[in-house]
């Protein structure tokens, strides 16, 4: 959420942020919706203040014995009681609108974020690992996993398209996957670890800024709660309302959840495949911090992630994102790709973003300067640690063998029970 009084001082960098989003200018509009708002709030304000006076004059002209001018200013503060509603649905109703096209518009880039439409115009910064060079034409893991125990017949005959049912060993290598990057995530990089709902209200969903503009890609219960598209609603709404000591900060959490997404700005997209589903596990990584350590806590947060592809030896490569491809909540955003060599690309297996003081006015949360009576917005981040599911697939991508098995990468041993491959059913 934007802040009207930033935009008020600075009307030409708003509309400049804007620009390099790819948006036309709105200061001027939402600055005399703002004006008209306040001068309608102004407007309740003089008709209350007038009736409080004129309420204590008129005991004051009965007192004197003067019941006409008594009468009159009765009068008047009748007719102040009955255009009150009026002048406050007024104000409540500027106040909406406000809020209404506050909400729907982007978080502004940094500074050093690079312009652009799209995904090709984003900046690859850095890349990690050797591919590994195959005597045999390697395969995509949509035609080797079936064998191993991915079943999506079984998946899609239970709940449809996009649906997947592990079995055996591939299950147990999903969940050791993702033991293996919470175990990571809090034991080296400091995350604590949570175990939040996955179903949350309007509120937790709004202040992520995942409501309203974007309530299609999430699914909503008949009971009005929404299954989280990430725990990043969860973990981040958790200080939703709040006003924080300084000395909390920062507050780094992590959680291994389900997740679900409608994808319904997917369609046609991996439709084969285990790499885009309704239904997926992440580990997550949120950090809530002080404004001005934000930028070195979203290089930790990133750095945090690739540690995971390394430990698992999977080749990949940091992108910064451009201003046409970063998310609506976001001013500056790392993806890490992971190379897959059955699909001979690199594929997308967590983002991680700076969002500033954006969600924080969303969702109403400070903190307490230290020694000083003022408060400020917090700053959020969050990050893919990794996604459980694109790691699965890397891993059996990249560790797939002529014969169909795929080889249980070192870093996971421990958690295997002994199983050091995968093999096909026969």
């Amino acid at each position: 959420m934007h802040d009207i009084r930033y935009i008020r001082d600075n009307p030409e960098a708003f509309d400049a942020g804007l620009a390099r989003r790819g948006l036309a200018p709105l200061a001027a509009q939402l600055i005399a919706l703002d004006e008209e708002r306040r001068a309608a709030t102004t407007s309740v304000q003089v008709a209350q203040s007038r009736r409080n006076e004129a309420s204590k004059l008129i005991g004051a002209a009965m007192a004197k014995g003067d019941k006409d001018a008594a009468e009159a200013i009765k009068a008047e503060v009748a007719a102040l009681k009955d255009q009150m509603p009026a002048l406050e649905a007024r104000a409540d109703e500027l106040a909406t609108k406000l809020k209404e096209a506050l909400e729907i518009i982007p978080n502004l880039p940094g500074a050093d974020v690079p312009d652009g439409g799209g995904e090709e115009d984003n900046r690859v910064e850095s890349e990690w690992g050797t591919p590994r060079s195959f005597d045999f034409t390697p395969r995509e893991h949509a035609d080797i996993a079936p064998a191993l125990g991915m079943d999506f017949e079984t998946g899609t005959r239970l709940s449809g398209a996009r649906f997947t049912f592990l079995r055996g060993g591939m299950a147990r290598l999903h969940r050791a996957l993702g033991q293996f990057m919470l175990d990571v995530q809090t034991g080296e990089h400091g995350y604590a670890e949570c175990n939040p709902p996955v179903l949350v209200g309007d509120d937790a969903m709004y202040g992520t800024d995942k409501l309203p503009k974007f309530a299609e890609d999430s699914f909503n219960t008949t009971n009005g709660r929404w299954l989280i598209p990430t725990s990043e609603v969860s973990l981040t709404a958790s200080v939703m309302g709040e006003l924080l000591d300084e000395s909390v900060l920062p507050m780094r959490l992590t959680a291994l959840t389900l997740c679900f997404r409608s994808e319904a700005g997917a369609a046609g997209r991996d439709t084969r495949g285990f790499i885009r589903q309704h239904q997926f596990e992440k580990c997550e990584l949120v950090s809530i911090v002080r404004p001005e350590d934000s930028d070195e806590e979203h290089q930790r947060m990133t750095r945090a992630a690739e540690t995971i592809l390394e430990r698992l030896n999977l080749p990949y490569r940091k992108l910064l994102l451009c201003t046409g491809d970063m998310g609506f909540g976001a001013r500056k955003t790392y993806d890490l790709e992971v190379w897959l060599p059955g699909q001979g690309a690199f594929r997308e297996i967590s983002s991680c973003s700076n969002t500033g003081d954006f969600q924080a006015r969303r969702m109403n949360t400070r903190y307490r300067v230290a020694g000083e009576k003022r408060t400020e917005f917090v700053h959020t981040l969050n990050g893919s640690g990794l996604a459980v599911g694109r790691t699965l697939v890397a891993v059996i991508e990249n560790y797939q063998n002529a014969d169909g098995s795929v080889t249980v990468p070192d870093a996971l041993l421990p958690y295997m029970c002994g199983v050091t491959r995968l093999e096909p059913a026969s």
